[in-house]
């Protein structure tokens, strides 16, 4: 009976422990014992503490959704990477359940279910360059393209330079944003640039 009333939470990407106790009318002490009860029987898939999905929601959500979730896990984030350059068709590469992220929280690794949520840190100077796009907070195809040379550049990052299509980038845009890193990652650039 609990759980009919609890799919009325479908409608969400995620709830928390609070939005079941508003639901069932419980305590929250209760709606998180429930919570855990549900995670542990494979109804609820819990995403990190107090951030859970519908079990059945998990399985069907589009690639959009799971960036939000992503941004959820650690916050300040947003999408990058080469997760960010397989979206904009900037490369051939295709990743299957494995997003990458940017932080400036510590580099973390979630894995919910088959799905694998990356977060690499960086400076607070160089969190910049990305968008809000339904909801979620993906960086611009120039930054996401910088942000693969600066983890390159520091020997932290392998990414295929080949499966990149520079036609699709502007390199105007990269070299405005280069103009405040490193100079060992504005090398790297030109170096892969003309490869």
């Amino acid at each position: 009976m609990k759980y009919v009333k609890l799919k009325k939470l479908k409608k969400r990407i995620y709830f928390t422990p609070k939005e079941v106790s508003d639901l069932l009318r419980i305590k929250i002490d209760s709606a998180k014992v429930l919570c855990y009860r549900y995670a542990k029987s494979g109804l609820f898939m819990r995403l990190k503490k107090d951030f859970y999905i519908l079990e059945e929601k998990w399985q069907n959500l589009k690639i959009e959704e799971k960036f939000k979730i992503a941004n959820i896990l650690s916050v300040p984030s947003y999408i990058s990477l080469m997760t960010a350059l397989s979206y904009y068709e900037v490369t051939t590469q295709i990743q299957r359940n494995f997003y990458e992220s940017i932080t400036t929280n510590r580099k973390k690794i979630y894995i919910v279910d088959e799905d694998e949520f990356h977060f690499s840190k960086i400076s607070s100077v160089f969190f910049f360059g990305f968008i809000k796009k339904d909801d979620f907070f993906i960086a611009e195809k120039e930054k996401a393209f910088i942000d693969c040379i600066y983890y390159y550049s520091l020997g932290k990052y392998k990414f295929d330079i080949s499966s990149i299509d520079k036609s699709k980038l502007e390199k105007n845009k990269i070299e405005k944003f280069l103009e405040i890193y490193p100079e060992k990652t504005k090398k790297a650039f030109y170096k892969i640039w003309k490869i």
